[in-house]
Parts: structure tokens; sequence; C-alpha cells
């Protein structure tokens, strides 16, 4: 049964900061590299950020603003965003899958946190 399980979505204003959250089991955390897509209406899924025990990897539309982060006592991987803007309005879903150069391929996904950016 896979478990990716998002949580820290909500409603913030332009500028703004959230931290999402995706907890899964040992399993996945150890096997897979994990990361974040975007999923807006009428433009599919779009990376956003991933990590692996080779290093991370970001959009260039979030570099310098998102951070992504693991933390293997609890199995959690992190998505801080800062300086948020309307564009990054979307649902976010946590993904487990492979880095590859330039994108992230996911195997698995969660169910996704919406996150609204507006004023």
């Amino acid at each position: 049964q896979v478990q990716l399980v998002e949580s820290g979505g909500g409603l913030v204003q332009p500028g703004g900061s959230l931290r999402l959250s995706c907890g899964t089991s040992r399993r996945f955390f150890s096997t897979y590299a994990l990361g974040w897509f975007r999923q807006v209406p009428g433009n599919g899924r779009t990376f956003v950020a991933g990590i692996s025990r080779d290093g991370v990897l970001y959009a260039e539309s979030v570099k310098g603003r998102f951070t992504i982060s693991r933390d293997n006592a609890t199995n959690t991987v992190y998505l801080q965003m800062n300086s948020l803007k309307s564009e990054d309005t979307g649902v976010y879903e946590c993904a487990a899958g492979t880095i590859t150069r330039t994108t992230m391929l996911g195997f698995f996904w969660g169910q996704g946190t919406q996150v609204t950016v507006s004023s």
C-alpha cells in the first residue's frame, strides 16, 4: 500500500510562506527519491523539487524561493516555500520515484494538498 501523505497547504498572500510535509514509510523513504509536483487544471503536472541521497533538484521557477529537505528520523520530506507568487497556486503532490539530470519521474503519488496564493 502506497503511503505518501501530504499536509501544510492553505491560503497565503503573495510574498508569504508555507511549509508542506510529506510522510511516508521507511521502505519508500530509503528506496526512492522523493519530491513535489504541482498540478493545475489544464496544465497537467509540473515538477517542483526533488531530493535523493545524491542531492536536490529544483525547477527554475522556484530556485532561490523553495527549499526541499528530508528528516531521516521521521521519514518525512518538507518543502519550504517562501516569496510565494500567484503562479505557485495549485495542488501540490508528493511523489516517490527517481531524479534525472533535469527532472523527476514519479512512480507513486500522494493525494495532494491545495496551495492558494492570493490577496
